[in-house]
């Protein structure tokens, strides 16, 4: 695992405002980056990420029948008591799920070790899928890549195969919060792939979503038979029209049984029932006698997005925190294994590395890579390519 400089493509802004990449920069910063890639052999690919990523993701979906059957399970992961049921009929009746992305902290050596699950609501879906293929072909056509250069990276033809084999009620819907640039973005992005899987799309935003007679609908009130929410599942059980969830025959994707997924609390379940696994780390729901965190911890918030509310120690002492607003609800403790370094030299920093690794179904789809200048990767770091290059 190397990280490689690389000359920026001449174009590349002006094309990704003509694809509706609309979210590469945040507030004058580049999210996107292309000053640099990342390159990993085969092997490493192979046996280090994908095969652990499936493993993972199977050891995940064994547990998700146990929790819906234990009320201590689900209390522990904060799943409100009105949709208990709710969540066992979604499991029980093999409500289909569509794709997800685990968070993996690697350094090119050693077992990759799960940092968290990102199984409701994962963005980064157009930068990977998309964004970051048309870069290797870019740099491949140019002669800056040598020509057997590849990416790991099947998402966006597995996410169309399983838009074409899911059974959908058509219309299908699909929704996110309507002034989020980077949600609607990732939303039209799946759109465009459901279509062109044969899907009928059609886009409502969260705050359109409607009632009547116990059941999800539209702005003109038609029954909304089927939906993709690009919302999490902690947020929708608090809408207005989360009380008629539960009767709606609305089929959801992510599925109700996405909420044991979409938490930190499933750290400290995975590591009770799989302790010492090589891809995990030690974790633990904290309690009211826990101690504050010490050297070599992190503290986490059952639900949080992109870092936010995240606090470690370093095994040298040093604090690291990320602000944001989870911090009213319960947390783990997950033991540290920190990020990698590596020296970004166009800004003459140093930049801590995180893998994301896709799944699509039961299937590892490919990998993301985020960068950022402290421990905590936050929804302003840096996304770069990479190569497969041996």
């Amino acid at each position: 695992m190397k990280r490689i400089n690389i000359t920026e493509r001449a174009n590349w802004r002006a094309y990704a405002e003509d694809v509706g990449f609309k979210f590469h920069t945040f507030d004058g910063e580049p999210y996107w980056d292309e000053t640099a890639y990342y390159q990993f052999s085969l092997q490493q690919i192979e046996n280090d990420l994908e095969a652990p990523t499936e493993e993972l993701h199977q050891m995940v979906m064994d547990m998700v029948g146990d929790i819906t059957r234990s009320e201590e399970m689900l209390t522990l992961l904060n799943i409100p008591r009105d949709f208990w049921s709710y969540v066992w009929n979604s499991w029980h009746k093999g409500q289909p799920h569509l794709y997800g992305r685990m968070d993996l902290v690697y350094s090119g050596t050693g077992p990759a070790k799960l940092l968290e699950l990102n199984y409701d609501t994962p963005t980064s879906l157009f930068e990977t899928g998309f964004f970051q293929w048309v870069w290797l072909e870019d740099q491949i056509n140019a002669g800056v890549l040598p020509a057997h250069a590849d990416q790991f990276n099947s998402l966006q033809d597995k996410l169309e195969q399983a838009f074409a084999e899911l059974t959908l009620p058509q219309p299908f819907y699909f929704s996110s919060v309507r002034e989020s640039i980077e949600d609607k973005g990732t939303v039209e992005y799946l759109m465009d792939i459901a279509t062109q899987a044969g899907v009928d799309t059609r886009y409502i935003a969260i705050e359109d979503l409607g009632e009547l007679q116990n059941q999800l609908v539209d702005l003109e009130n038609q029954p909304i038979h089927g939906l993709f929410k690009l919302y999490p599942w902690e947020f929708m059980v608090q809408e207005d029209f989360a009380k008629v969830i539960t009767s709606s025959q609305t089929q959801i994707i992510e599925p109700g049984w996405k909420m044991l997924l979409s938490n930190k609390g499933i750290l400290p379940l995975l590591w009770q029932r799989y302790p010492n696994h090589p891809n995990l780390l030690p974790a633990f729901f904290e309690t009211p006698k826990s101690e504050p965190i010490s050297a070599g911890w992190v503290r986490k918030p059952l639900f949080s997005r992109e870092g936010a509310n995240v606090d470690l120690i370093t095994a040298e002492g040093e604090k690291v925190s990320a602000q944001g607003p989870y911090n009213d609800g319960r947390f783990i403790r997950q033991a540290l294994h920190a990020l990698p370094k590596f020296r970004d030299e166009y800004r003459d920093a140093d930049t801590y590395t995180m893998l994301g690794s896709w799944i699509v179904g039961d299937s590892a789809a490919g990998i993301c890579i985020r960068e950022d200048e402290t421990l905590i990767t936050k929804d302003t770091s840096r996304f770069l390519p990479h190569i497969i290059l041996d």
